[in-house]
């Protein structure tokens, strides 16, 4: 059975395991059922399911905290930007996620909550600034996809000073890279599609909340279950068995990153590398503006033009095609999401296209 004391690596295999009992089966099953027989522990499918429990068994140890499974990262953030009252105030990054952008930005029109957007979260005086009289600190660090990097330990103690909730999109660093709660956050907010997951196979998001977040938590599944924001227990499943190679995938996919990111500091069509030094996404400004920047990704071979990261394989994008990416964002920035594949091939197909 799994112990605290357990590494990371070592509880990405072991944790969210049923019992090891004679003739049990090693994993949770998907349970496939949209209802359940009276009396018992659940009433109704949108409410509980055991392959959700396995998952959030799973992920929410490996935050230090207890996890909630959503039916997508979007829906996570949502129940997350559910916690803050009507006319509350939520201070974000003005370069995040465009997801988060964009829902923050319609909720902010409709009159349901006030946006500060920071321009640099890198300036830890102007987000605390920023945080006098708020509801809600949003954080990414790294962000995306600038990758910028936030002092967090800072930022999220003067958020609890000062009684404003904290949640941290940890999505790119993974808790074997970084673990907010134990910095101070409220919730962690993952896009499990991505890194935890790890395939390109399916949607899921998830939150953790810390030990003395219990609140927090209860509200957070309320609006899951209301909101009808949950997983098929078949992707749940398949999001606990991808979690099971995380160590390895990650320990592949941030060597190649490193390596990549130091070639392409030399690559004379390259002008900008934007890399934290940990993880596995480089940003590269390009020669060329967006046009030039869109035949690199017309260009590849083994790269994949897509919007979306965090699989095994390498893939690429203009982000600022994309609707709603904020105008801070260059508009010859191409974000890569680095994978497993040998790196002396994914550099080959990587320069060949840059060279065009």
């Amino acid at each position: 059975m799994p112990q605290p004391a357990d590494a990371p690596a070592t509880q990405v295999v072991s944790l969210g395991r049923p019992p090891q009992e004679p003739g049990a089966p090693m994993s949770v099953p998907p349970v496939l059922t949209s209802t359940y027989v009276a009396d018992g522990p659940v009433n109704y499918a949108r409410v509980g399911n055991p392959t959700w429990t396995a998952f959030e068994d799973a992920v929410g140890p490996l935050e230090g905290g207890r996890a909630l499974a959503f039916a997508s990262g979007m829906a996570a953030v949502a129940a997350v930007v559910s916690l803050v009252p009507v006319g509350g105030t939520v201070v974000a990054p003005a370069a995040a996620y465009n997801g988060v952008v964009v829902h923050l930005t319609e909720a902010a029109e409709r009159g349901q909550l006030q946006v500060r957007w920071v321009d640099d979260v890198t300036d830890t005086a102007a987000v605390t600034a920023a945080l006098e009289g708020a509801d809600l600190l949003w954080l990414e660090s790294p962000t995306n996809p600038l990758l910028d990097v936030a002092d967090l330990r800072t930022l999220l103690a003067v958020a609890r000073e000062r009684g404003v909730l904290s949640a941290v999109d940890n999505t790119f660093a993974t808790p074997l890279l970084q673990r907010p709660l134990e910095l101070g956050a409220d919730v962690v907010v993952h896009s499990a599609t991505k890194y935890l997951a790890g395939h390109s196979d399916l949607l899921m998001g998830v939150t953790v909340t810390g030990s003395e977040g219990a609140a927090t938590h209860e509200r957070l599944a309320r609006h899951r279950q209301l909101s009808g924001a949950v997983p098929g227990p078949m992707e749940t499943w398949l999001a606990l068995r991808g979690l099971r190679t995380l160590a390895v995938r990650l320990e592949r996919a941030c060597a190649n990153a490193a390596e990549l990111a130091a070639r392409l500091g030399d690559h004379p069509r390259v002008h900008r590398v934007r890399y934290p030094g940990f993880g596995a996404i480089v940003s590269i400004e390009v020669d060329g503006g967006a046009e030039g920047a869109e035949r690199l990704c017309a260009a590849t071979r083994l790269w994949v033009h897509a919007t979306s990261l965090g699989g095994v394989e390498s893939q690429l994008e203009r982000r600022r095609r994309q609707p709603g990416e904020p105008e801070a964002v260059p508009v010859d920035l191409v974000r890569l999401s680095v994978g497993i594949e040998d790196v002396e091939d994914l550099w080959r197909d990587l320069d060949a296209a840059l060279r065009g």
